[in-house]
């Protein structure tokens, strides 16, 4: 272990305390299970990027770091709680987040300050910062998604026209998922992005069912986000690429399956109960402390440890969906249901694409794997949904109007 881990380990548990306290003040009434959570997560993440740190030949830089972005972290989750008092402020600025979410979404594309790395072009350098604009997008699309949706979600119920066996509003009330479509593709073909891409497309669907009850948006998403990905497939090589290591990593096992293969052999090697931290072999594993940590952890705590990692990730979806069911403004319950789906799509697709359910993307485990963006972004998520949970439990539900009964059961589902 790095000599001066015990100090960056006190200075983690100390920010965490920080942000316990802080939450105390500014929002004592909201949900007691989502923090704790959260700590416990980033606490398993910064304990193996910590273990890893000398077996990837970077035991000096690795803690230090993840503990400054765990502090950036809480200070933009603290930041977050006392600058927005009311969740219902930000439903003023719905275009402006739209415009914000697209904006960063593209900004890797802009020259001299997008960059490449790992063929993927997701990342921006700003003077001395590098960081994923894509990770803070998301948030500001969510906010925008559940905007629009409480003021339209009563036209979108409503079918005016059949195409096949869907039947579906009229076509400029499908604009937004028209327009989530075109970027979603834009993000996987051009940025070469195939896990932020999948989850933006995800959570516009997932949403219009949840505000619509209409299972016709579920199917018809699916469908389009299979002509696309069909499409890139056919004519972009790095598509191709992905759904081929899918398909049988084995055929390259030495090549661009190496990754896969590696880890399928970690998660083998790690059986029930693992082989203990510190005792397995995950450094043969590239990009470990990244796109793998999941598989470092299944090795060295077997199936228990990596079961508990996705029972905490069922306790935070859990909670922001129960929070969605007690908030009785339409706005709050949409985007706390917006937040929770974004935490577990997340966490589904690079855990899915580790055990080979999904194809392989290049997004991070929350809470659980080395990033900064990645850490402040869900930080600030984790900030907003606890503002919702505050707000439902400062005002308690008197009724809700018949309208919203839908929704309600949509997120209960």
């Amino acid at each position: 272990m790095p000599a001066d881990l015990l100090p960056f380990f006190g200075v983690v548990l100390g920010l965490l305390l920080v942000a316990h306290m802080v939450l105390r003040r500014f929002a004592p009434l909201a949900d007691p299970t989502i923090l704790p959570v959260v700590a416990l997560l980033n606490g398993i993440g910064y304990v193996f990027i910590a273990r890893l740190a000398s077996d990837v030949g970077d035991a000096e830089s690795l803690p230090g770091q993840q503990a400054t972005w765990t502090a950036v972290g809480i200070a933009a989750f603290t930041a977050t709680l006392i600058v927005i008092p009311r969740i219902k402020v930000l439903d003023n600025y719905r275009y402006l987040a739209a415009i914000t979410g697209i904006v960063l979404l593209v900004l890797p594309l802009v020259p001299f300050i997008g960059r490449e790395v790992n063929s993927a072009r997701i990342w921006v350098r700003l003077g001395p910062i590098n960081f994923q604009p894509g990770e803070f997008a998301k948030i500001a699309l969510a906010v925008f998604v559940a905007s629009y949706l409480a003021e339209k979600r009563e036209i979108l119920q409503q079918a005016r026209f059949s195409l096949g066996p869907f039947t579906l509003p009229e076509p400029k009330h499908l604009a937004p998922v028209m327009v989530a479509w075109g970027v979603s593709l834009v993000v996987m073909v051009a940025e070469k992005d195939l896990g932020s891409s999948l989850l933006l497309f995800l959570l516009v669907v997932v949403m219009l069912w949840v505000a619509t009850a209409r299972v016709s948006y579920l199917l018809a998403g699916v469908a389009l986000f299979a002509i696309g990905g069909w499409g890139a497939a056919m004519r972009f090589e790095h598509v191709q690429d992905r759904l081929d290591i899918w398909l049988d990593p084995w055929a390259d096992p030495d090549g661009v399956g190496f990754q896969p293969v590696e880890a399928s052999f970690a998660l083998a090697n790690g059986g029930l109960t693992g082989t203990g931290p510190g005792r397995g072999e995950p450094y043969r594993i590239p990009e470990v402390e990244t796109d793998f940590i999941f598989a470092a952890i299944g090795e060295e705590l077997g199936l228990v440890g990596s079961v508990g990692i996705l029972i905490a990730f069922v306790l935070i979806v859990s909670s922001g969906l129960r929070i969605a069911i007690g908030t009785r403004d339409t706005f709050g319950k949409l985007l706390a249901a917006a937040l929770s789906t974004l935490i577990g799509m997340q966490a589904f697709i690079i855990i899915g694409g580790v055990i080979r359910i999904v194809p392989l993307t290049g997004i991070t485990l929350p809470f659980v794997s080395y990033g900064g963006s990645s850490l402040v972004s869900n930080y600030v998520l984790i900030a907003l949904l606890l503002r919702i949970s505050h707000d439902g439990a400062a005002r308690p539900d008197l009724g809700e109007p018949r309208s919203d009964q839908r929704v309600t059961e949509r997120v209960g589902s």
